[in-house]
């Protein structure tokens, strides 16, 4: 596979009888390894290790509804509370970050609704904090780190 602008990590990839799988430590399983698969196993590595987000507060895609018809969120990170606070779009490396591709993004956080939005192809990251009251968007220059609630909040 391609090596991505992000950290490498420790991964297990097996040989099935027509496809590579990697472990995925989030679903507990091994999966169909695709280039968007690698990007989407860097990225949960990069949010836990490097971020600091609890693995337990990962959802690999989850299912939502947009416009009647059912979608499926690469990755959503949550808050303690379980809300949606990172919503993760992971296109493979070969697909260029457009304009068109942030709009997908953002259509479906409109019902998700994470504050904070990343966008990655795993060459090129794109991250940016959402106001959805004043219908603006923050660009930030990296991911932020997971902050846990304060004690006694």
């Amino acid at each position: 596979m391609q090596e991505l602008n992000l950290p490498p990590f420790e991964y297990k990839v097996t040989q099935s009888s027509e496809n590579l799988l990697i472990w995925d430590v989030l679903r507990r399983r091994n999966v169909v390894l695709t280039p968007e698969e690698w990007v989407r196993q860097h990225v949960v590595h990069y949010l836990i290790t490097h971020r600091g987000y609890p693995k337990g507060l990962l959802s690999l895609e989850r299912g939502h509804r947009y416009n009647q018809r059912q979608k499926r969120t690469d990755l959503v990170a949550l808050d303690a509370a379980g809300q949606p606070l990172l919503l993760v779009e992971c296109k493979r490396p070969t697909v260029p970050i457009t304009a068109a591709t942030a709009m997908q993004a953002a259509t479906y956080n409109q019902t998700i609704g994470a504050p904070l939005l990343l966008l990655t192809n795993g060459l090129q990251h794109f991250c940016w904090r959402v106001n959805f009251a004043e219908r603006t968007n923050e660009r930030l220059a990296e991911v932020p780190r997971y902050e846990a609630p304060a004690a006694g909040r």
